[in-house]
């Protein structure tokens, strides 16, 4: 844990911020700022209160926590806009549910006759305590994403629409070297992000409130984390 590291991680997620802005924020030199986040020197107490308040964080959480979750396999954090979209979804709820639930929409993509089929998942958050404490279940949602050309599905396929919805997104290389590491501090950086940044989680039963997305580039695999934000005035 370095109290400098948190400040430069504070920064750069308030887009990007550099130390001249900071510094410009705080009434204080450029130098100074440097020499906090190299731990060369500590800023007073007030100026403490005033980074917090600055980046909607805890003293606690800037003095003693590690705030920097990042790693070099993420890319940088976006806002994109996804396009409408129809999809067929398959929820497994048990100890590894990942695999199940995608091998099942890969399995309807092969019925459907849909080339390089496109497919997402999430967790599926409806447990009982009973299922996650005794049994280590945990539920996850795998869809696929259906092609304009697919007009026709099996009976058992419930179609769903999506609208038009802005996320915020990232990029993880490599994900399954660590997933369970990389994945969910991918969501902890586009949380912190948002949190810092004051941007609004968007939790709407008409839109898919996080997913992943994975696919290979040149033999490489990614995956794109998307979380729903709502639209803000600038």
């Amino acid at each position: 844990m370095s109290f400098g590291q948190n400040i430069q991680f504070l920064r750069k997620m308030r887009n990007k911020m550099t130390q001249e802005e900071l510094a410009e924020k705080l009434g204080v030199s450029r130098q100074t700022v440097s020499k906090w986040e190299l731990d060369v020197m500590y800023p007073e107490m007030d100026k403490v209160i005033e980074i917090c308040k600055l980046f909607s964080c805890s003293m606690d959480e800037l003095i003693r926590n590690d705030m920097n979750v990042s790693d070099e396999a993420y890319s940088d954090i976006r806002m994109e806009y996804v396009e409408p979209f129809r999809y067929i979804r398959y929820a497994v709820v048990s100890t590894e549910p990942e695999d199940d639930a995608l091998d099942h929409v890969k399995k309807w993509a092969k019925m459907l006759k849909i080339q390089n089929p496109e497919i997402i998942g999430w967790d599926f958050p409806v447990l009982s305590q009973e299922q996650i404490n005794v049994f280590n279940m945990h539920g996850y949602v795998a869809a696929l994403i259906l092609p304009d050309n697919v007009t026709e599905t099996a009976d058992f396929m419930d179609i769903v629409n999506q609208d038009k919805q802005k996320y915020i997104v990232i990029t993880i290389k490599d994900p399954m070297i660590a997933p369970f590491r990389l994945i969910p501090n991918a969501y902890k950086v586009l949380m912190t992000h948002m949190h810092i940044n004051k941007i609004p989680h968007k939790e709407d039963k008409k839109i898919i409130s996080c997913f992943e997305k994975e696919y290979f580039v040149n033999g490489t695999s990614y995956m794109d984390v998307y979380i729903a934000v709502d639209e803000i005035e600038s």
